[in-house]
This record gives structure tokens, C-alpha cells and sequence, in this order.
């Protein structure tokens, strides 16, 4: 049982290096999030470079409190799934609920009380299914108890799981896209109700600064600061900090960025004075508009990708500043959610790309693994590859010992029945010398001998005069080997190397064979 060891623990090294190997690439979400609202069709989203898609938006009704889709968008919605399966069969598909920040209060009405959770719970599982949605999303809700919407959480876990029993489709996903930081307003998250009925949060992580709000530049999206301004890792570390897991966090990307008017023309760094947005009503651009500007007007002062906070800004003209992320920021933050053992991420929204660069960046990096977890799986191959090297040479070093001390088994008679090689049955004799030797009949000498592992033996060794052949002496010894009883004495073995023809038998002590037959 114990040579088994080094075998089981290879293959269980084996086994970790696999799974990490393939974890990493096939269960990760590379997620995008689509609105219904902008330009682009159902039929050009390139599915191919997600794993999950979200379709945004749906939203509750204020008297009956029951989900509903504008009916000018529900052509998209109907044939939503089952177009961007032709380019992605494996593509699972989201409806996103939209409850704007200005809509929270108005939600948790419904959140708070027993029979309209029930009636909005209810309805969301038909609408998902009537559209060919896999899962709902919770979008931007801002909770005023936190306690009322871990209530919520379980009845609408229980409510798809109930379905799925009772209809044998699979379970719908459930997912929540909330603000960067696990409390809002002085009101907590339901950290423990999330972990167990959501199958992952969505982090918001952007819009830490916008031009309508703030009358400075900022970063809205610093994956780090080391200044301790809004950044995406102190939200991170956060959330983790609760008891969140991080396999069930997917980090936002952003495919937009803010642009500011500056009050000094000069200007071009961060935390400049600005009067407020600038190129749109917010403030808020797309990437793919960016780059068009940038195209059409090129920089006024050059982009600076800053590695320090993972941003890119620049000038546009003489009096707006603009930061977003470009394919550089995009390929560290994917890489700064694998190294931190996050779920995946999930772009917002994917119609502002810019002929699917951004995509592109992102699913790279999504499908390969962290240099940590790489360089784990080469140790854990590496020390599977040796266990089974050192099983191998242990094996053989013990067979070959096992063979020079003669103990193999007689291949043609009973498997009791050892073959001793002449080495074993010389070195136990001392050489056959006379001190050892018993005693001389007309078959030959007898001798005695001590074996390796201590055991005492009696040695008749045929003279080579003897007319009996090898098969002969063989089929003999077979037949007395079976002979087995008490006043017998037992035969070990056999030795017929270098033509010799000798039998191997326990050594009887020197007594009379009254002592052996009455004990007397």
C-alpha cells in the first residue's frame, strides 16, 4: 500500500496543475454590457470576444411593480440572444435592470414590502425567460436598508431556483452592478445575503470624478493612487475586507472618459480649476469619439499614459483636458483582476469601443493566465514530473536488489517456490567452505548458510556426476516443494545457474526426531 504513495501524489500534482491551467482560461467572465439606446445593432456586436453579455435596459413599473420592456426596444430584446449566439454559441446573455441613481428611492419601495418584492421577483423570472435571457442584473440600486435588500436577494434566489425545478430549465444567473465601495450612504451592503445568492457582483469601477460634479480635473477611473484619492484597488480591498469574496467580483471596465473646461488655458495636469463638462452635456465620452477627435484634431498637448495611476489624459484644443483609458489601462486592469483572484470583467458599454480595440486588449489578457499562477503550474508539473522520476528509480533500485539477493519467484512451479541465484547461495555458504558444510551423501554435500535478511539455511548441492537432467531435478523439486507438513521440512528454493542443481531448505537444528515428533 505504501509504494502507492508516490504515485497518488503524483497524479493529485498532476490534477492541481491541470485544473489551474484550465481554470483560469475557461471560467472566467469576460463579460460586455450593451444598451439598447445606442448605435449599435444587435447584429454587429462581435460576441465572439465575450463569454457573458448584458442587455440593458429593463425597467419596473411604479404602480403594479412589475418588469417590463419599452416596447420600442423590444425587437432587440426578443432577438437579442439568439443573434449573437451565430457568432458565439457558448455566449450567455444577461437583462440588465436599470434603477438610476435618482430611481433608488422610488426602488426600495418595492425592496421594503413582503407583496411587491413578490410581485417584482415574479415578473423578472418571466421576463427573462419570454426574452431567452440565462440571468438578471441588479444595475445601480443604492439601498436605504440594507437589511430589506438582503431579504430581497433571498426570495429572488429562491424564486429562480424554484422555477428551474419546476420547469427543468437551468437555474438563472443572478448579479448585482453596484457602486465601487460595499456601503452607500451610510447603509451597508448585505455582504453574507450577496455571497450566497449572488453568482457575482459587478464593480462599478469609474466615474470617481465627473465634471458636473467636481470643478477640477480628476482621474475617473485610477486603478491606483498613491495619494489615497478614489481609486479602483482601495474599493477593491474593501470589499474584500468585508468577507467578499474575490472569485466573485467582476471588476468594470470603462469605454468612456470625461472630459473638462478649463478655467486656465494652460493648464494640463490633474486638479486644474474647470468651469464644468465639456464636448457633451456631462461631460461623459466615448471612446470611439475620442479617438475620432484626436483623429480630426490631434492633441494639443500629447496623451500621457500614467503607469502610477493606470490613466491616459491629454489636451484637446487650447481650453478642455480629458482623461480615459486607452488599450494600455485596459491590459493592466484586466491583469490587476487575474493577479488579484478576481471572477473577470465586465466592460461598460461596449458600444463605445472603437472598432473593438479595447475588446480585443482585454480578451487577450482574459485568456491567459497571471505570471503567478503560470509560474505555480510549472512548479507543480515540475514536482509531479520528479515524484514520478523518483518513484521510477526507487522501483528499479528495489527490483535489482530484490533480484541479487534471489528473491524471485520460480517462474515454472509453485509461486511459493524462490530461485536463488548462485551469487546469494555462495555469499550465504562462505564459499562453500568446510566450516559450513553438514554433511555428504551420494546425491552431494550439504552446507549450511545464513541469507541476507538473516534467515538460516541448509544447502544440498548435486554433484555434477548426477545423471538427473534440469527438467528433470526442476519437476522433482516442484512436486516436493508442494509436499508441506509438520514433520517435513520445508523446501525454500532452488539454484540451477552455472548448470548447478541445488535445493534450498529451512535449516533443522541438530535434535533427534523424538523431539520433533514428541517433544521429548
Amino acid at each position: 500500500m505504501a509504494s502507492n504513495k508516490p504515485i497518488f501524489f503524483f497524479l493529485l500534482l498532476l490534477f492541481l496543475s491541470l485544473k489551474l491551467q484550465s481554470s483560469s482560461s475557461q471560467t472566467w467572465v469576460k463579460a460586455g454590457h450593451w444598451i439598447s439606446s445606442s448605435s449599435l445593432h444587435v447584429s454587429d456586436i462581435n460576441s465572439a470576444l465575450f463569454t457573458h453579455l448584458f442587455a440593458s435596459s429593463a425597467f419596473k413599473n411604479k404602480t403594479s411593480y412589475q418588469l417590463f420592456i419599452n416596447s420600442s426596444a423590444e425587437q432587440s430584446f426578443s432577438n437579442f440572444t439568439s443573434i449573437v449566439k451565430l457568432k458565439n454559441p457558448s455566449i450567455t446573455t444577461i437583462l440588465s435592470i436599470w434603477v438610476a441613481r435618482s430611481e433608488s428611492t422610488t426602488f426600495s419601495l418595492i425592496v421594503n414590502e413582503t407583496s411587491r418584492r413578490k410581485s417584482f421577483i415574479e415578473s423578472s423570472v418571466k421576463t427573462a425567460r419570454l426574452y431567452g435571457f440565462h440571468g438578471l442584473n441588479l444595475y445601480g440600486f443604492q439601498p436605504t436598508n440594507g437589511t430589506s435588500l438582503g431579504t430581497f436577494l433571498d426570495e429572488w434566489r429562491a424564486e429562480v431556483a424554484s422555477e428551474s425545478r419546476n420547469t427543468g430549465k437551468t437555474r438563472l444567473l443572478l448579479t448585482m452592478s453596484t457602486g465601487r465601495f460595499p456601503i452607500v450612504n451610510s447603509v451597508n451592503y448585505p455582504i453574507e445575503s450577496a455571497k450566497r445568492n449572488l453568482d457575482w457582483v459587478n464593480i462599478l469601477a469609474y466615474d470617481y470624478y465627473e465634471p458636473r460634479l467636481d470643478r477640477f480635473t480628476g482621474f475617473h477611473a485610477a486603478l491606483f493612487d498613491p495619494l489615497g484619492r478614489a481609486n479602483t484597488d482601495d474599493r477593491i480591498k474593501e470589499w474584500l475586507k468585508r468577507g467578499f469574496p474575490a472569485d466573485k467580483l467582476v471588476l468594470g471596465l470603462p469605454y468612456h472618459g470625461y472630459a473638462w473646461a478649463l478655467v486656465n488655458g494652460s493648464d494640463s495636469g490633474i486638479n486644474s480649476a474647470a468651469f464644468g463638462p465639456y464636448v457633451t452635456g456631462d461631460g461623459a465620452v466615448g471612446y470611439s469619439l475620442i479617438k475620432f477627435l484626436i483623429r480630426k484634431y490631434g492633441y494639443d498637448v500629447g496623451a500621457v499614459y500614467n503607469s502610477t495611476y493606470v490613466v491616459i489624459y491629454c489636451k484637446l484644443g487650447q481650453s478642455s483636458w480629458i482623461n480615459f483609458d486607452d488599450v494600455e489601462a485596459i491590459k493592466a486592469e484586466v491583469s490587476y483582476a487575474k493577479v488579484k483572484g478576481l471572477l473577470g470583467y465586465n466592460a461598460f458599454h461596449i458600444a463605445n469601443d472603437d472598432y473593438w480595440v479595447l475588446s480585443q486588449a482585454a480578451y487577450a489578457i482574459g485568456t491567459t493566465q497571471p505570471k503567478k499562477h503560470h509560474l505555480l503550474g510549472i512548479v507543480l508539473v515540475t514536482v509531479a514530473a520528479m515524484v514520478l522520476l523518483s518513484t521510477a528509480l526507487i522501483y528499479y533500485l528495489q527490483h535489482k536488489i530484490f533480484k541479487s539477493q534471489g528473491e524471485r519467484k520460480h517462474e515454472n512451479g509453485d509461486p511459493n517456490l524462490q530461485a536463488f541465484t548462485f551469487a546469494t547461495i555462495k555469499a550465504a555458504t562462505n564459499n562453500f567452505s568446510n566450516e559450513n558444510k553438514l554433511g555428504e551423501g551420494g546425491y552431494g554435500p550439504v552446507y549450511k548458510g545464513e541469507l541476507l535478511n538473516g534467515q538460516e539455511i541448509a544447502v544440498k548441492r548435486l554433484s555434477r556426476s548426477s545423471n538427473q537432467g534440469l527438467e528433470e531435478f526442476k519437476n522433482e523439486v516442484n512436486l516436493t516443494a508442494k509436499l508441506q507438513h509438520v514433520n517435513l521440512v520445508r523446501v525454500l528454493g532452488i539454484c540451477t545457474e552455472n548448470e548447478e542443481k541445488m535445493l534450498v531448505y529451512e535449516l533443522m537444528l541438530n535434535k533427534s526426531l523424538d523431539f520433533y515428533l514428541y517433544g521429548k
